[in-house]
């Protein structure tokens, strides 16, 4: 170092010392304009500007042209660690390239998601990787290491985990509250974070929008207590869009921004993501809480601390010692490969009758040298659909597509199955589609955006009109009455900024989607009643709200005068789907969504079945040619009839070589090995209600559910079989060696996904049925045999032990069980590791923390303060202030003493608590006057006789908050 070079340059020293340095020449301003998103260069240091969030989860992007890989509930689907991390790597070798050309583009990328998909109607469901904890964070781990990069000292990205904590809905995401019991949150909602974290590819973690327990995740007392103790690195915790402002504009949990913004920091929030790339508001509400004492200037520090050490790992003060800086690998024939083996793999085949797959037999059997006559028919048959959080592609590959390039155009039929539709008016004439020469083919992102949200809809291009004869429309029912229409040419109807109907849209798309409409009874706009199905309607677009109306200039949305239209049908979908079926030797029927309509960011899905109009489809292809498959390309599962196709696949959108891979996998050339990543339900009235996050006593996800599912966690079927033998167990005094063989007694080499699960035989409180503990993807030739070898520490069959707030190993039998999927186990043996045996809860001595139940009816847990801790209250959604409300909570084997003689109840609100010991009558009864506020709480006393070990059941009735019981002898 020369006597010029400040401390903070001098790669010799470690990063702790530099950024000690560093910190000590930036001024307070400084500092706290690098709390924001974007933080500002700092010129006279010689320091770059900085922004946190480059959205990477399948592919970079927003940025443009990239290459994309399946959505990550695919990735999850390949239950393959090896195959993540390396498109890991291929992702952050992308963000690496393109950044050196443009410098919008950030290497703090917002990836993985790890939230667990414990219920199938979350519209994000695409973006987590299971409903398991262990195979998510298996596969988060995976990608994160492949971010990360393999350098002891710098790190090709620096990958941040989203959304902490407990979100699985986007109904009020920004308001409702998930409420999650101890159990649950330790043994199901940390894990995936936890394990990820541990592993050490993980720079930050982004909050959620909801609540836990009454309390913003951004203000979560976990990010200091949980996350920031699992690791010595420092964490980068950067809060998600719009959510520092959440904390009072909707959630009004604080009265002031300075107040909000304070606690969010103290929380450990380190980078505020809020008013796009202004950061003025968030500095002036900084600068306000300190001026206020809500804030000091070591709480400053230790938020810019955080940020400088992901500043430094990247290499951006060691530019010539940075092993990444000079990566150019950008669409690579590499990572076009990679692509589409990431895609082959992700393909999951769920049933398979008669051997119709793979596609190289004639319906009478004997093999032919020009192979079938495919019909590819159904609304995504010719498409490659991408997502919100997509790149834009370079190459694309549709299932039609594939299947030309590998059987021949000449054996392929395609039907698209959409309906024929003109839209006449009152007047006689028809809505029309302008012609416009200079359309183009432009793409919605292709130049990248920092916020895509932001991107306007074509002007360029003339409205609709009305004519004599009018424009034949491609209608398309995306289910629960949401309508796209599409122009000859391709383009979608779309609605830009000014109001005008225009055929614009490569595709549906955007923050606010522009392309959907309803048709609503004429009448039902002021109330009335009409028939949805026949003529007279007005036609509502969605993103707006308004009514399509035919005026002087040209067709548009408005509030007023709203045009009615009749729909003439020229030809339904069902009918071309028939024709085409009835000649072919096999169909494929490609159904499954739109990841931009009813299933998405900001929007939950209401039902698990497939839209009617593809049902439509099916059934007509089904009537016409027996020999169907049903091919389901989707972010998320659907509850269907299994019993009609002979064969059945699902695929997540597979990204850009989706429709080569498929078509690979219907010829054969590769074996179909995906396995579920989550269970698939026969039936809405499986599921619990959205917002019950409490797995365990709502029985949810494979771990709990007890009824009969439509295809079981783990489920895939192959072109081959396999046989499992030998299971052997070695329990030592930390781990268990388990060991057992597969064996491929097909006639094809293929991929087997060995799966490992355990249960505890007889265990004391409520436990999984069946948890996954290992896996293994091995690909195996004809014949071929494997030994597989599991070392799992005994740690992995522990519970959370609410009696005494720790992770407890019981003791007694465990029963370990391989196999195929969680319903196909082959084989099974039992260990009987040490166990540490349950001991009473001394509540004579610590007492109770309410949210300590063991079960519970009709409670909530809500926060006990603004800061930390939690109380119980009685659940009541219509009402805070509904005197009927109860609630009932459960401890068990709770150790008086020899004579407990009174009890305290710390408790706000207002109501009555009943306790009683076992099934018994109710021994104490305490009236609570009302306090002032749900914080206010108050110690209320009363006499109570117990003695030894009881279970304790106490009702609580009214709008109280119950936050700890003690017990004096």
């Amino acid at each position: 170092m020369t006597a010029q070079t400040p401390p903070f340059r001098d790669s010799q020293l470690p990063f702790a010392k530099r950024i000690d340095d560093l910190l000590s020449r930036l001024t307070l301003d400084e500092r706290v304009a690098m709390l924001h998103q974007f933080g500002p260069a700092v010129q006279r240091l010689g320091i770059a500007a900085f922004r946190t969030g480059q959205e990477a989860l399948h592919g970079v992007a927003w940025m443009g042209p990239a290459t994309v890989f399946p959505q990550a509930v695919g990735l999850g689907a390949t239950w393959n660690e090896d195959l993540v991390r390396r498109v890991g790597e291929a992702v952050s070798t992308e963000t690496r390239a393109m950044r050196s050309r443009d410098d919008r583009v950030g290497l703090n990328v917002w990836a993985p998601t790890v939230n667990l998909l414990r219920h199938p109607l979350w519209g994000r469901n695409e973006e987590g990787y299971s409903e398991d904890p262990k195979l998510t964070s298996a596969i988060a781990t995976a990608y994160t290491r492949g971010l990360r990069g393999d350098h002891p000292a710098y790190w090709r990205t620096a990958p941040v985990l989203k959304h902490w904590l407990a979100h699985n809905n986007e109904t009020d995401r920004a308001t409702a509250s998930s409420s999650v019991r101890p159990r649950v949150l330790h043994e199901y909602d940390l894990r995936a974070f936890r394990e990820t974290v541990e592993a050490g590819a993980v720079a930050g973690v982004m909050p959620a929008y909801n609540l836990v327990n009454g309390r913003p995740n951004h203000v979560s007392p976990y990010l200091a207590e949980q996350l920031r103790t699992w690791t010595d690195q420092d964490l980068l915790v950067c809060s998600d869009a719009g959510a520092p402002s959440n904390l009072v504009d909707s959630e009004h949990y604080f009265d002031t921004h300075e107040e909000a913004t304070a606690a969010a920091l103290l929380a450990g929030v380190d980078s505020f993501t809020d008013h796009g790339t202004d950061g003025s508001k968030i500095v002036d509400r900084i600068q306000g809480a300190l001026d206020q004492g809500l804030l000091t200037e070591a709480d400053i520090d230790a938020a810019v601390r955080r940020q400088l050490s992901v500043r430094f790992r990247l290499g951006e003060f060691d530019p010539l010692l940075d092993p990444y800086a000079d990566a150019k690998d950008f669409d690579t024939p590499a990572h076009r490969a990679l692509a589409r083996e990431a895609a082959e793999q992700a393909i999951v085949l769920l049933k398979n009758d008669g051997g119709l797959l793979p596609l190289t037999l004639t319906p009478e059997g004997t093999p032919t040298g020009e192979g079938p006559r495919i019909a590819v028919v159904g609304l995504l048959a010719d498409e490659c659909k991408l997502d919100w959080y997509s790149g834009t592609l370079i190459h694309r590959s549709t299932p039609l597509e594939g299947l030309y390039d590998r059987f021949g155009a000449d054996r392929v039929d395609f039907a698209e199955g959409v309906d024929r539709v003109r839209l006449k008016t009152s007047d006689g004439s028809y809505l029309s589609v302008p012609r416009a020469d200079d359309a183009g083919e432009e793409v919605r992102g292709a130049e990248g955006a920092l916020d895509p949200a932001l991107l306007a809809g074509r002007t360029n291009l003339p409205p609709l009109t009305t004519d004599d004869v009018g424009t034949e429309l491609a209608l398309i029912d995306w289910g629960e009455g949401v309508l796209t229409f599409r122009s000859p040419d391709g383009r979608y109807l779309s609605v830009a900024e000014d109001g005008f109907v225009r055929a614009s849209a490569d595709q549906p798309g955007g923050w606010i989607v522009q392309e959907t409409f309803r048709l609503e009874p004429r009448g039902s706009r002021e109330g009335g009643h009409g028939n949805g199905h026949g003529n007279g309607h007005l036609l509502r677009h969605v993103g707006t709200g308004r009514y399509v109306s035919v005026t002087a200039d040209g067709v548009k949305v408005a509030d007023e005068n709203p045009t009615v239209l009749e729909l003439e049908i020229t030809e339904r979908g069902e009918d071309a789907v028939a024709h085409a079926a009835a000649s072919a030797d096999v169909v494929l029927v490609v159904a499954g969504n739109d990841p931009h309509i009813n299933g998405r960011e900001t929007e939950d899905r209401t039902t698990l079945a497939l839209p009617a109009h593809q049902r439509r489809l099916l059934d007509a292809a089904r009537a016409a040619n027996p020999r169907t498959a049903l091919i389901l390309t989707s972010s998320y599962p659907y509850a269907i009839d299994p019993t009609g196709p002979a064969a059945i696949l699902w695929t997540a959108h597979g990204g850009q070589a989706a429709g080569t891979a498929l078509a690979r996998v219907l010829a054969g050339d590769v074996s179909p090995a995906g396995r579920l990543p989550q269970t698939w339900y026969a039936s809405d009235t499986d599921l619990p209600g959205l917002l019950d996050y409490d797995v365990i006593g709502g029985r949810q996800t494979y771990l709990y559910f007890e009824g009969t599912p439509l295809f079981p966690f783990g489920h895939g079927l192959s072109y081959a079989s396999f046989a499992y033998a030998d299971l052997a167990a070695r329990v030592g005094e930390e781990s268990a060696r388990v060991t057992f063989t597969v064996t491929n007694t097909g006639d094809t080499a293929a991929d087997e996904v060995a799966q490992l699960y355990g249960r505890p035989v007889s265990p004391s409180v409520p436990r999984p049925r069946r948890e996954l503990l290992a896996h293994r993807r091995v690909h195996l030739p004809a014949g071929a045999t494997t030994e597989l070898s599991f070392e799992l520490p005994l740690s992995a069959l522990e519970f959370w032990d609410v009696a005494h707030g720790r992770r407890r190993l019981e003791p007694g039998g465990y029963e370990l069980l391989a196999g195929a999927s969680a319903e196909d186990i082959r084989l099974s043996a039992t260990i009987d590791p040490a166990g540490t045996p349950p001991t009473p809860r001394p509540v004579l001595e610590r007492g109770l923390h309410a949210a300590d139940f063991d079960e519970q009816r009709g409670a909530e847990i809500v926060d006990r303060t603004k800061r930390s801790g939690d109380a119980v209250t009685p659940a009541d959604p219509d009402s805070d202030q509904a005197v009927g409300r109860t609630a009932e909570l459960v401890y068990r084997a709770c150790d008086f003493g020899p004579d407990a003689r009174s009890v305290t109840v710390e408790v706000s609100g207002e109501g009555t608590l009943e306790l009683a010991l076992d099934d018994g009558p109710a021994i104490a009864h305490l009236d609570i006057a009302p306090t002032t506020g749900p914080y206010a709480h108050t110690s209320v006393t009363s006499p109570f006789a117990a003695s030894g070990v009881h279970d304790l059941r106490i009702e609580l009735r009214g709008p109280l908050r119950l936050a700890h019981v003690g017990f004096s002898g």
